[in-house]
């Protein structure tokens, strides 16, 4: 073992408590060490911070990180600052007073971290600071804020080119973010002005669980949900603040709900969001406004109202599911209206004919992620052009599902029929129409009731129909064109199946008559928790001193202790100092605060 994986491995045991690196940390830091800019594509979850947190100890000067919320900032630097790392914020929170007195510490060298938001750059006085430290590190949190083609582009980012073109230094610049295409890519390198190695750590979270539920009703649905996930955390996404009012007032007849969106003041927000963060409060509604990088580590589920806007940003929010690596579930809920929403808010943001387009083709995407039959994990993983999966997950709700096998060979070939017949001039709704027999003024109209194809499946429900047209869609037998009206073209695989005259087969999600009770129950289990059999109460011991630690300290729970290291702790019971410290999550500087309290509780626990 070299010098620096020496120094990494016991930077990593003595300040963070774990024994060895997830899967692609140790190349992408030995990467910074080398002083080699770097650009690492994780998925949420998958230890980005410790990526750039690590070199920063190693390093002799002070790493500066720029980052897009106050929120993730005290959340990183209160997490820093328990694990016995020197690091502090600056942003609007703070006042001019406050952050003098943080500027004349930095000149002192009291800090190894420094978080900042990106409008600081434009601060004459910081800047004025900073030309008298000594800067080893500049690392970018939620780089595809910088690209105008990602999906949360942020002016303020841009500030970032100029402030690394005026420093004196040569510090190492470290790019991360969990969503990015290739294009996004280039564009980071290209809006930064540096050359970097990239590192894409693959986008499969192994303890997430995707489903997608259709034409069901929602707020049934999430209260059942939260009633046998009485004690878990969760968050629920809604497209508007409508929404978000309205499911809010729904449940809380019957739990705390707190609620997250532009509308509500600043203080409220906040209230809301550390309620949430402190768990006052087990659940959130929020639209998404609320949470890009929040660190939240025990929420175990998240559910989709509606259809979000793109891939990006639903595994953004999905991911904030399991970031302790505890099986979580992310639930998509979707109805049809749900893409009239999101076109609405493209049309009304005034946007160029080119990112129009863009948007368009994202939220299609996002379309056919409700479509698709196959693994959705591998969906999302192709998507961005990662690696193809060598297996499905085996855990998604497609991958789960009971549903019988079906033939849809005819019910195949009269859509393709009649999709090409109207060369491809048409949209779904219109052709759903057709094959019905309807008798609608449109279809009187333009004659489309002479066709051959017109009312060849009226004997079938408009949902079986559209069951097998998302099929057909998501296995790129038919493409729905991007833009504001879609219209069904065929590709050349719908050609040759007919041709060929092969059979076609589906799994069914849904019954002819819609419903999803199959799909429902393969998806509906209860995530437990995985203590050994009579470590519950153990468990309850060990959450109650995390929980007054916590409030004492002002910070969030997980902050103190990670659901993950409680159960592991419950699972192998360490009685003294040196089996503690094997468990991950606690470090030295973990055990100096707590860990005689957690030995104390635990010996008198096995006393009984």
């Amino acid at each position: 073992m070299n010098k620096f994986q020496t120094q990494e491995n016991l930077i990593l045991k003595k300040y963070f408590g774990y024994d060895e690196f997830r899967n692609g940390q140790h190349e992408i830091i030995k990467n910074i060490l080398e002083k080699k800019n770097t650009l690492a594509i994780m998925p949420t979850g998958g230890g980005k911070s410790i990526c750039f947190q690590v070199p920063a100890l190693i390093f002799e000067g002070v790493t500066i990180v720029i980052s897009p919320l106050i929120s993730l900032m005290k959340d990183q630097v209160d997490a820093l600052n328990e694990n016995g790392i020197s690091s502090v914020f600056i942003n609007s929170s703070l006042s001019n007073s406050q952050c003098e007195i943080i500027y004349n510490a930095l000149l002192f060298s009291k800090y190894k971290i420094i978080y900042i938001a990106p409008e600081r750059l434009e601060n004459p006085r910081f800047l004025s600071v900073i030309k008298n430290i000594n800067i080893s590190q500049i690392a970018i949190d939620e780089a595809h804020c910088i690209s105008q083609w990602g999906h949360d582009f942020r002016v303020s980012y841009k500030n970032i080119k100029n402030f690394l073109q005026t420093l004196d230094s040569n510090p190492v610049i470290s790019a991360f973010t969990a969503t990015a295409t290739p294009e996004v890519t280039q564009d980071i390198l290209e809006s930064l002005n540096i050359n970097a190695e990239i590192f894409r750590n693959g986008f499969k979270r192994d303890n997430l669980k995707f489903s997608v539920l259709k034409n069901i009703d929602n707020f049934k649905f999430i209260e059942k949900f939260i009633d046998e996930h009485p004690d878990e955390s969760g968050i629920i996404y809604v497209s508007t603040r409508k929404e978000c009012e309205k499911i809010c007032e729904y449940l809380s007849k019957k739990r705390d709900i707190a609620k997250y969106h532009a509308g509500l003041s600043d203080n409220e927000r906040m209230k809301n969001q550390e309620d949430f963060l402190l768990d006052r409060c087990k659940i959130i509604v929020a639209t998404n406004a609320f949470g890009m990088g929040i660190d939240k580590s025990n929420v175990r589920w998240v559910i989709h109202n509606n259809l979000p806007k793109d891939i990006e940003s639903y595994y953004q929010e999905a991911g904030r599911a399991g970031r302790d690596g505890l099986i979580s579930s992310c639930i998509l809920l979707y109805s049809p209206k749900d893409i009239i929403v999101q076109k609405l808010f493209i049309e009304n943001e005034n946007l160029s004919p080119e990112i129009a387009k863009i948007r368009y083709s994202k939220l299609s995407a996002m379309e056919n992620y409700t479509r698709t039959n196959s693994c959705l994990v591998e969906y999302i993983v192709n998507y961005f052009e990662d690696k193809p999966l060598d297996e499905n997950c085996g855990m998604c709700g497609n991958c789960e599902n009971k549903g019988e096998i079906i033939d849809i060979t005819i019910e195949a070939q009269k859509i393709i029929s009649c999709v090409g017949r109207l060369n491809n001039k048409y949209g779904a709704k219109l052709i759903l129409d057709i094959l019905k027999g309807s008798n609608n003024a449109r279809i009187r109209e333009n004659r489309l009731n002479e066709q051959s194809t017109y009312g060849c499946l009226k004997d079938k429900s408009s949902i079986y129909i559209k069951t097998i047209m998302d099929y057909l869609i998501g296995n790129n037998f038919i493409e729905s064109t991007e833009g504001k009206y879609p219209l069904l073209k065929l590709k050349e695989s719908a050609y040759t199946f007919i041709k060929s005259k092969e059979t076609l087969s589906m799994k069914t999600l849904n019954d002819d008559n819609g419903s999803v009770m199959k799909k429902e129950k393969a998806n509906d289990k209860k995530t437990s928790l995985p203590l050994i059999p009579g470590g519950e109460q153990l468990f309850n011991l060990l959450s109650e001193y995390r929980s007054k630690t916590a409030r004492d300290n002002h910070v969030p729970s997980y902050i103190i202790f990670s659901d993950k290291t409680i159960i592991d702790i419950c699972n192998y019971k360490p009685k003294e100092k040196d089996e503690l410290l094997k468990i991950s999550g606690i470090g030295e500087a973990k055990f100096e605060k707590y860990g005689n309290d957690i030995l104390s509780i635990v010996n008198n626990y096995i006393k009984g």
